[in-house]
């Protein structure tokens, strides 16, 4: 338990460190974009290709990616149903920011140092299935909802989707361990160099964006969102730690990757639908610190 406590006091003074950077000006808002580039196409990619390396995958674990994408289907039909009788520019915006798993920038990083390979493996599988809702499929439904202008084509979508370079190095590296294929020795060299800083970077880069400056009017709406966004997280937890037929490895790291935070790209598609900008950046900022406080205390009390 004292390692488990350590690592995360330790996480947690890496996002505090950025956090205070940007506030002295060490780092600027326009940082963010930067280091997000970085994690999401260099760093991630490398920790996922070294966790897949020589690890025998049970095709079993394939189902995770259809996991993924119920939760995001879930928590979408959840924002729509609190603003049924809203108007349809509240419930595409509910559709947006109820939904979606900051798993790339924040999941990963946790799993990677706490939760082994065969977790970063399984954290993988629900990101691929994640992914296909947070890179345009919500985003999609959500602006048919509030009949904006900028509708997503079946073709736009598949193209956003594979653009995707973590989603592309989680299916290149199912087919390679599937079919047993050898990485290079070389190769994994590096990426077992350069996936190691993914942690870092991945905790530097949410306390450089972390906003904490809310304004009063929000706090209803983010306490709502919250509420019901992690209410359903501890109901899906609790369905899959005790009822799921895989190891309690993979259950643990579905019960605590189910509290990931709201998507980033959540605010983006929240402009496109054009909704509340600042208010969506709040509840991103907001669930950021519930879910460090609750990710690790399941660390502790599961004391992996």
């Amino acid at each position: 338990m004292i390692e488990v406590l350590t690592k995360a006091t330790v996480f947690i003074a890496i996002i505090v460190m950025g956090y205070l950077l940007k506030r002295k000006g060490f780092f600027k808002a326009s940082d963010f974009r930067i280091i997000s580039k970085i994690v999401l196409n260099i760093t991630l990619p490398c920790a996922v290709i070294s966790n897949f390396n020589n690890l025998k995958i049970d095709m079993s674990l394939l189902f995770l990616i259809f996991i993924g994408i119920i939760c995001n289907l879930v928590t979408v039909g959840a924002g729509y149903l609190v603003a049924l009788k809203k108007s349809d520019d509240e419930k595409a915006f509910n559709m947006i920011n109820f939904s979606g798993y900051n798993i790339g920038c924040f999941a990963m990083p946790y799993v990677q140092n706490f939760l082994g390979p065969i977790g970063v493996v399984a954290t993988c599988l629900f990101d691929a299935g994640n992914s296909l809702l947070c890179t345009g499929g919500t985003y999609s439904i959500a602006s048919a909802v509030a009949k904006t202008d900028g509708k997503t084509t079946l073709s736009s979508f598949i193209k956003k989707v594979f653009s995707s370079i973590p989603l592309n190095t989680y299916i290149i590296m199912l087919i390679v361990s599937y079919f047993n294929f050898q990485i290079p020795k070389p190769i994994i060299m590096f990426t077992d160099t350069v996936g190691a800083g993914n942690g870092f970077l991945a905790m530097l880069m949410v306390g450089v964006g972390l906003e904490l400056n809310l304004k009063r009017s929000q706090i209803g709406k983010i306490v709502q969102t919250l509420s019901i966004r992690y209410g359903i997280s501890i109901i899906m937890a609790f369905i899959f730690f005790i009822f799921l037929p895989f190891s309690l490895e993979v259950r643990q790291v579905l019960a605590i990757i189910v509290f990931a935070p709201v998507s980033a790209v959540s605010i983006a598609f929240t402009e496109k639908c054009n909704g509340d900008v600042g208010l969506a950046s709040a509840i991103n900022s907001s669930s950021i610190i519930f879910s460090i406080i609750v990710m690790t205390s399941m660390l502790l009390i599961m004391n992996v």
